[in-house]
């Protein structure tokens, strides 16, 4: 799994996909997020002398006053552009459920409004809770009155795949989970994630770390076939392409927990193994077993991926049993906010705003900040079709440096990685050893070649072929 929200989102996807035909109500509030601009002469002074210089990290502001004018779109006027957003936070079983994501494209578009809003349309953000199961409902509102979904992050967002498609509805999502949204058309990730492509810089860098590790590696199992099991066919073409060796201990739990993690623990000593790697999200079950290699006297290195880089789970280990965890990332850590400007003003605009900070925000303020820029750059003909001949065109985002270099337009993830450890109750960059710093090397842009373990049938032009239709928006080069 490549970037934190896929692992933290399978937690959920498994217990509610079932119920999901059941749920119709809509979750839904529209609010403009700052007061429009007034339009006397000292207030628009006022306003662009605030936005002349201003950035985000290294990215100039897209944001500002200007002339647009024109109901070029679906929730485009002259005086504004309505976007959809959201997460999960009303899912019962996890409440508060990726609410980062959500309080951090609240608070860019406020940040962005104060500055003049695009071209001097004002952002009014239009948000929408999926809490999981409502996901389609959702999108069908979003269907009928926004331009664009932006930043949003849903966990079952491939139940509203063929809604989404089928109304046009462009998105540069915080997130893609489903392997047809993530190589849907119209989609424009900042960190993409596709079914054909992982970020493989943690397999790399362990051979290169941990050499004679690696050579007696193995995977944690659980018993959510459809989704960490599927996933870990992709991450066994990773580990053998950096030089793992698996010893198939043939170590599997109940993802939904067990009684004595013991068994388990002491089939993994038996077996020898010196490093595991798992996509198991913090809480009861990985605890449980963490603390049953412990009591074993068992230490081995723990590779994990960006969902494990939690403030929960930094707090559960005051005792050190998972000292031993490394996780990989493609954003900057919040620790570095002291050294990355962007990573900085990340923490300081959503905190301002009264919202919560963690990495799932950085992931929707960087999708932010990707349609506003292009956004900006369609001017007064702020249509979705020119949204998507503007986005097919970038290869190179990096949020104004929330995270290594990312291509939107060809749907790769980067070539990048850094690696955390958990120390006690502290996260910290590990590797590179320069804080700030990433790992970067061609090979880490793994390309995924058996087929079936990409979940859905892609096209020459690396499409999902599932919802694709002949009127869906394509990039026009003229």
């Amino acid at each position: 799994m490549h970037r934190a929200s896929r692992a933290l989102i399978l937690t959920t996807v498994a217990l509610v996909a079932i119920t999901l035909a059941a749920c119709s109500s809509s979750r839904r509030s529209s609010s403009p997020q700052s007061a429009p601009p007034t339009s006397t002469a000292g207030a628009t002074a006022t306003t662009a002398a605030a936005a002349a210089g201003q950035k985000f990290g290294t990215l100039a502001s897209p944001c500002g006053p200007g002339s647009a004018k024109g109901a070029t779109d679906q929730g485009v006027t002259d005086t504004s552009i309505h976007i959809a957003y959201g997460d999960d936070r009303g899912y019962s079983g996890d409440p508060g459920l990726n609410k980062e994501m959500g309080d951090a494209v609240k608070a860019m578009i406020k940040w962005c409004d104060d500055q003049g809003g695009i071209n001097g349309r004002q952002v009014v953000g239009d948000f929408y809770d999926a809490a999981i199961t409502q996901v389609n409902t959702v999108t069908q509102q979003a269907c009928k009155s926004d331009f664009m979904l932006v930043g949003e992050g849903w966990a079952l967002d491939e139940a509203a795949e063929g809604t989404r498609v089928g109304c046009n509805l462009v998105a540069v999502p915080g997130f893609a989970v489903g392997p047809d949204f993530d190589n849907g058309p119209m989609k424009y990730e900042p960190v993409p994630g596709p079914a054909d492509y992982q970020d493989a810089s943690l397999f790399y860098e362990a051979a290169q770390l941990w050499p004679t590790q690696v050579k007696k590696a193995d995977f944690f199992h659980t018993t959510l076939a459809t989704a960490t099991e599927s996933t870990f066919a992709k991450n066994t073409e990773e580990a053998a392409a950096a030089g793992w060796d698996l010893l198939n201990c043939g170590v599997k739990i109940n993802y939904n927990g067990e009684p004595d993690y013991k068994p388990f623990a002491a089939k993994f000593q038996q077996c020898g193994v010196q490093l595991v790697y798992y996509n198991l999200t913090p809480g009861p079950q990985l605890f449980g077993f963490l603390t049953a290699m412990d009591q074993l006297g068992e230490h081995p290195l723990y590779l994990t991926e960006a969902a494990d880089y939690t403030t929960p789970f930094a707090q559960w280990n005051t005792q050190g049993i998972a000292d031993q965890t490394y996780t990989r990332e493609a954003f900057q850590p919040l620790e570095n906010a002291d050294i990355v400007p962007a990573v900085k003003q990340y923490v300081d605009i959503v905190k301002g705003d009264g919202g919560a900070v963690d990495q799932l925000g950085e992931q929707a303020t960087s999708a932010f900040l990707l349609w506003a820029t292009e956004a900006k750059a369609c001017g007064s003909d702020l249509t979705r079709q020119c949204m998507v001949n503007h986005l097919a065109t970038v290869h190179d985002w990096t949020g104004g440096g929330l995270h290594s270099s990312a291509d939107p337009a060809g749907n790769l993830p980067p070539e990048c990685g850094v690696l955390l450890k958990l120390t006690g109750g502290t996260w910290s960059q590990f590797y590179p050893k320069t804080r700030g710093q990433y790992d970067c090397n061609p090979e880490y842009r793994f390309h995924i070649t058996n087929a079936a373990n990409y979940g859905t049938t892609l096209g020459p032009d690396r499409l999902s072929t599932k919802f694709l239709g002949p009127n869906i928006i394509k990039p026009q080069t003229s």
